[in-house]
């Protein structure tokens, strides 16, 4: 089997997988996506790999490994950082934070949304939902820790971007959480 058909491959897995994630038959999802992070090792797919681990890394968190999410998300980090890709490596240093903050490792969780954070605004033009998307987290943190005026320019920085970007969803949650701070 070529590069190109094993590459091929991992993507339609990785597909699948999405799919079975989103009907939660999360059984399923992982199983793909090992096979289709497997698929890109053996061809050399890095920018595939990347995602394939990343995918991966939601389904071990879905199922609460979070132990086993850490570790792809910090092999696809690896990769991303040898790769020089500046908005990946972003998303992906979000979603390690993600799995700190799931497992109480606050410190460790603002570190990686911080670098996030600051690789989004380093980029020329960053994905407004990706960069909404980190700050989010952060506001998060700031407000649990009591940090009020953080969280709150924080919030509303988010809710514009999710607004420029028509997220009702996150406008929703960002007003939420901004209502409740100033009552």
């Amino acid at each position: 089997m070529g590069q190109d058909n094993e590459s091929h491959n991992a993507v339609e897995l990785m597909e699948q997988a999405w799919g079975a994630r989103r009907e939660n038959r999360l059984a399923e999802a992982h199983t793909n996506l090992v096979e289709a992070v497997s698929l890109c090792r053996q061809s050399g797919a890095q920018r595939e790999l990347v995602l394939a681990l990343r995918k991966l890394g939601h389904v071990e968190l879905d199922l609460g490994n979070n132990d086993a999410a850490r570790a792809v998300y910090e092999e696809a980090i690896t990769i991303c950082r040898d790769e020089e890709d500046p908005l990946t490596l972003a998303h992906t240093v979000r979603h390690l934070g993600d799995v700190h903050r799931h497992a109480g490792r606050v410190e460790d969780a603002e570190a990686c949304y911080q670098e996030a954070l600051e690789l989004y605004r380093n980029h020329e033009q960053p994905p407004k939902l990706d960069l909404a998307n980190a700050i989010r987290p952060i506001a998060i943190l700031k407000e649990d820790a009591g940090m009020i005026q953080e969280a709150k320019q924080l919030w509303e920085e988010a809710r514009d971007l999710y607004r420029a970007v028509d997220v009702k969803d996150g406008v929703a949650e960002c007003s939420d959480h901004l209502a409740r701070l100033d009552g």
